[in-house]
């Protein structure tokens, strides 16, 4: 790690940023959560990179393309620049539960990929999400994982 490296909050998308909406395949379905933009300005503020990692296995089971995911992220982005944030980088799994990859949450792969692309400070790093796998993930990459009660948040907490 170099002395340059950063903590980073790797960010769930659905249920976290935005309003989950079941498979969102449009760009005008991208609503972002109350209090997200407050919450993402308070962690660049106080010195974290900003990662998004999703799950998107509407692509691995056919619902729609990694092209509609991009059209979903890029509209996300255009949201959080009017509020004055990017995002320092966004990595998706596109592969379904039942298929073997490395990069499904709460598998590293995601983080791997961020790390190789990024001077992240792992040991100072978060993983935020709404579902057991963020928090999971956060365990499995050796950072600190956090349970938002948004979108499926207060139903995981509820479940133990």
């Amino acid at each position: 790690m170099s002395t340059s490296a950063r903590p980073c909050a790797f960010l769930d998308r659905d249920g976290t940023i935005i309003t989950d909406k079941h498979y969102l395949a449009e760009p005008e379905g991208v609503e972002l959560i109350p209090g997200a933009v407050e919450a993402l300005r308070l962690l660049r503020d106080a010195g974290y990179l900003l990662v998004m990692v999703s799950n998107q296995s509407g692509v691995g089971r056919g619902y729609f393309t990694m092209e509609s995911v991009e059209r979903v992220n890029a509209r996300l982005a255009e949201l959080l620049a009017v509020n004055g944030l990017v995002l320092d980088g966004a990595y998706i799994c596109p592969h379904g539960p039942d298929e073997s990859c490395s990069c499904r949450k709460p598998r590293p792969g995601l983080v791997e990929q961020a790390l190789a692309d990024l001077d992240i400070d792992l040991d100072q790093s978060v993983v935020i999400g709404d579902k057991c796998a963020d928090v999971g993930l956060g365990q499995t990459v050796g950072a600190l994982g956090v349970l938002v009660r948004t979108g499926h948040g207060a139903q995981h907490e509820a479940q133990g």
